[in-house]
C-alpha cells in the first residue's frame, strides 16, 4: 500500500495575485491626467484616451490600469 508524504499532498498556493481593478472618478482621472474634462471627452470621441464605463445614469468611470497605460504612452510619446 503507498502513502502520500505531506509534500506530496500540499496543494500549492497561487503566487500573489493582482489587485483587482481600482475604478477612477472624473474628479480623480483630471488630476491625474492634468487635462480638463472637456479635453479628456474630446480626446475620447477622437479614440486617444481611454473610454469611460457607465454605472448607472450619472456615474462614469475610467479603469485604473488604462489611465497608468495612457499616461506611461504619452511620456514615452513625449520623450
Amino acid at each position: 500500500m503507498s502513502y502520500a508524504t505531506s509534500d506530496e499532498t500540499h496543494t500549492p498556493q497561487p503566487t500573489e495575485a493582482a489587485p483587482p481593478a481600482r475604478l477612477l472618478r472624473l474628479p480623480e482621472v483630471i488630476a491625474r491626467v492634468g487635462l480638463r474634462r472637456s479635453a479628456i471627452y474630446q480626446r475620447m470621441s477622437e479614440g486617444r484616451f481611454p473610454r469611460s464605463r457607465s454605472l448607472g445614469p450619472k456615474c462614469a468611470v475610467w479603469v485604473e490600469a488604462e489611465i497608468d497605460e495612457w499616461i506611461r504612452e504619452v511620456s514615452r510619446i513625449s520623450n
